[in-house]
């Protein structure tokens, strides 16, 4: 395969945190198909239903799919500002040099928001059940749970 930037590059095979990813000698970016972007993000990660949507704000890319040369699709990964390049034919991703390292500081900073968030609850959880004494709402949505106390549903 070619480098989709430098167009005329072959890429080469290299191992990425035990990865093995299409590489460009050149501009250092990488190809990693579908599967691969998963095992990235698995490295720090790998609880596929909480990692949130992948694809915000698509647009059309100014490079190609180094497997089919059809257009690619830039997205900002996961609602950050980071755009990465994908194929629509479903064949990968294209991360320019130093993007696989934003998308695992990314999914660090997922994985911390996200213990943060389910301390906070908890802390919620009790100080609802110290001051009324009774057993604390019933499991769902934070807000169904606050609702509970008010409207007395449990």
């Amino acid at each position: 395969m070619e480098c989709p930037r430098c167009r005329g590059s072959k890429l080469v095979l290299q191992d990425h945190l035990g990865i093995e990813v299409d590489a460009c000698p050149q501009c250092r970016g990488m190809w990693l198909d579908y599967h691969e972007m998963d095992q990235l993000e698995d490295t720090v990660m790998d609880q596929d239903h909480l990692k949130g949507s992948m694809m915000y704000a698509e647009r059309p890319s100014d490079i190609r799919c180094p497997k089919c040369a059809q257009p690619m699709t830039t997205f900002n990964y996961r609602a950050y500002d980071l755009p990465i390049d994908f194929c629509d034919g479903g064949h990968g991703f294209w991360l320019d040099a130093g993007e696989e390292k934003r998308v695992l500081e990314l999914m660090e900073k997922r994985l911390r928001d996200l213990k943060r968030t389910a301390s906070a609850e908890g802390e919620w959880v009790g100080f609802l059940k110290g001051i009324s004494g009774r057993k604390p709402p019933r499991p769902g949505s934070f807000m169904n749970r606050v609702k509970g106390w008010f409207t007395g549903r449990r």
